[in-house]
Formats: C-alpha cells, structure tokens, sequence
C-alpha cells in the first residue's frame, strides 16, 4: 500500500468518523472510523520503518572493483589484430 493509501484510510476513516451524520443500524460508522484511522497509521509506520531499513542496508553496501588479470608492474601492449604481423620483441 505504502504511505498513498495509509493517508488514504486516514482520510476514510476521519470522514467516517467525524463528517458523517448517519447512523445505520448494521454499523458502527464512528468505530468503523478508528479502525481505519488506526490500519493508516499503522501502514505509514510499517512504510516508513521499510524505507529506513532499506536505505541504510544501501548506504553498508560493499563496492567491489573490477581489477585486470595481470600484475600493475607488467607493460600492457594494445591488442592486434589477427591478420596483421605480431610486433617485434624488444
């Protein structure tokens, strides 16, 4: 759901609680209110604490580097081509 539909039940379950002036027989409209008042706040917490989570599980990550095959000291030559002659050996 995220933080857009825990504001979203908040926002349903304050106008169920507050706005309306119907009272049907089968329901609770203002109980119904805070249960879903409640439900929002408590996926904007559980949305909340995933994103805290998981930016600091980024934020540790380990960076490893791609190193060549050969040692730095050695002298790299460019490739050739395979129809051309090889270079001559100093």
């Amino acid at each position: 759901m995220g933080i857009g539909g825990g504001i979203f039940l908040i926002a349903v379950g304050a106008v169920l609680a507050y706005a309306l002036q119907v009272d049907p027989w089968w329901i609770d409209l203002d109980a119904m209110g805070v249960i879903l008042m409640l439900s929002g706040a408590a996926i904007l917490v559980i949305t909340l604490w995933y994103w805290r989570d998981r930016r600091r599980r980024v934020i540790r990550s380990i960076v490893e580097e791609n190193r060549l095959s050969r040692n730095p000291g050695e002298a790299s030559q460019p490739p050739f081509p395979p129809d051309a002659s090889p270079p001559p050996v100093e």
